[in-house]
């Protein structure tokens, strides 16, 4: 993820995909899109021109892009932060329960999942089959311009 900071602190971007290059990979029959070229030229645009950049985002458009968390994801954060905790305490079936509750509570959010995974050694089988059957973007779309 990247964030735009310019230099008086201000965050000119919030956090979004980030990455140098292009590509697109397949995994499981299903393509998976990184548009890498587009945001590092973005990027340089907003480094030679700073707020005259069309890549600024306006005070809307920014606080339309950050919204506050809901009440399911500050909970699921908090499952997950006690899972975590259970894990690296040696317990296992404590950490089981909460991230299953983080999963519950907030399906989307991928490093819940992620995190999981990792402790039962299937972590790419299972990141295959979740990423197979999801119906957004794995990664979101880039909206480089925006007022």
């Amino acid at each position: 993820m990247g964030v735009w900071i310019d230099e008086n602190g201000r965050v000119v971007r919030p956090a979004e995909p980030a990455w140098a290059a292009s590509r697109t990979d397949v995994y499981g029959g299903k393509p998976l899109e990184i548009e890498g070229e587009l945001y590092v030229a973005a990027l340089r645009d907003w480094l030679a021109r700073g707020e005259r950049s069309e890549y600024v985002l306006s005070d809307e458009e920014f606080a339309r892009r950050v919204r506050p968390r809901s009440p399911a994801e500050m909970e699921a954060e908090a499952s997950f932060k006690l899972a975590a905790w259970f894990q690296q305490q040696g317990q296992p079936e404590l950490a089981l329960k909460y991230f299953t509750r983080a999963q519950e509570l907030n399906p989307d959010d991928w490093n819940y999942h992620r995190q999981e995974w990792s402790f039962t050694g299937e972590a790419g089988k299972k990141w295959l089959e979740k990423f197979k059957g999801f119906d957004k973007e794995y990664y979101p779309k880039l909206k480089l311009k925006g007022g």
